[in-house]
């Protein structure tokens, strides 16, 4: 099967009646913003054997692909609209691409964005994914915004990406109901829109943890030229982290595995309060940690300062 064959195929859809004029098929898509929106767009490449197994499932491989692009949406607080797909394949399998295109398709229904474009080329198995949607502009939750006072988040529980990742490797054995927790949680990764737009009004800035706690709240340290204290008993794990590995390990984890894409936000302390009555009432995050004056992210355990053993992933260490 050629490419356009295979585009048209597996790839196609009709998106008529929505935001998108033009879709896929032509040399450019046409879109319609919404009125008195910002476009919010943001690109992801995964490789094959660096951030999914090469013979994993490939329905699992396209919903992971397209929900750690809509993650950064997320950190945004913006709504997603559209998606654009580079696929390198190296070679034409149809049985393997009709899979792909289903889990597409699933993870794009569940989150309400349409493919309005992309590529295809033979090689190397990688797939960069180009996410757009909409915020309005008094409402993105950019990293530059955390003050000295405010205090930090975060959604859903950490290092759940690092364990799955050494499931995964064989490096460490689990049981039955863990190991399927954990590839869920790796394979399909929950962008927390619905949480961000939630806290879009509240939220002075927020970061998607995709390279490890550390490593992007250092991020947001940098951009607000603040620092931060998080406090390590404090940091959400689940039952299948506390079964898998000594407290250290969960720690570190959490603090410097990657692959949670989970909200970490800071809040102003007049929000604080607002914020404090949504966590009561089931909204799902923690508070572990504080703004200071200073520079970068100091771990703290029981009033001690905590080591970490890496500050989190980055393709050229």
């Amino acid at each position: 099967m050629g490419e356009f064959e295979l585009i048209n195929q597996y790839f196609k859809r009709d998106t008529s009646g929505s935001s998108v004029v033009l879709g896929v098929g032509d040399d450019c898509s046409l879109l319609q913003l919404p009125a008195e929106k910002q476009l919010a767009i943001s690109v992801d490449t995964l490789l094959a054997d660096v951030h999914f197994p090469a013979d994993g499932d490939p329905e699992a491989i396209a919903e992971r692909a397209l929900c750690v692009s809509l993650s950064d949406l997320a950190a945004m607080g913006a709504k997603p609209l559209w998606f654009t797909l580079a696929l390198t394949l190296p070679e034409a399998n149809e049985a393997w691409v009709s899979a792909f295109s289903r889990g597409l398709f699933r993870a794009a229904n569940t989150y309400g964005c349409e493919l309005v474009g992309g590529d295809t080329t033979r090689g190397p198995l990688s797939i960069s994914v180009q996410v757009m949607g909409s915020v309005e502009p008094h409402l993105a939750m950019k990293r530059s915004g955390a003050a000295v006072g405010d205090l930090l988040f975060v959604s859903g529980t950490l290092g759940d990406g690092a364990a799955a990742l050494a499931v995964l490797n064989g490096s460490i054995k689990v049981d039955d109901e863990s190991s399927q927790y954990l590839s869920g949680r790796y394979y399909h990764p929950e962008p927390r829109l619905a949480l961000a737009q939630t806290l879009a009004p509240l939220a002075s800035a927020a970061i998607d943890v995709s390279d490890g706690l550390v490593a992007d709240l250092g991020h947001i340290c940098k951009a607000s030229s603040v620092a931060a204290t998080v406090f390590v008993e404090r940091l959400p794990l689940s039952s299948a982290i506390l079964k898998c590995a000594a407290t250290p390990q969960q720690y570190q984890w959490a603090l410097s595995g990657g692959d949670d894409y989970q909200l970490c936000f800071t809040v102003a302390p007049a929000n604080i309060a607002q914020v404090e009555q949504l966590i009561a009432a089931g909204l799902d995050a923690t508070n572990i940690g504080e703004i200071t004056e200073g520079k970068g992210v100091h771990c703290r355990l029981i009033d001690h300062p905590f080591e970490i053993e890496g500050t989190g992933y980055n393709h050229f260490d």
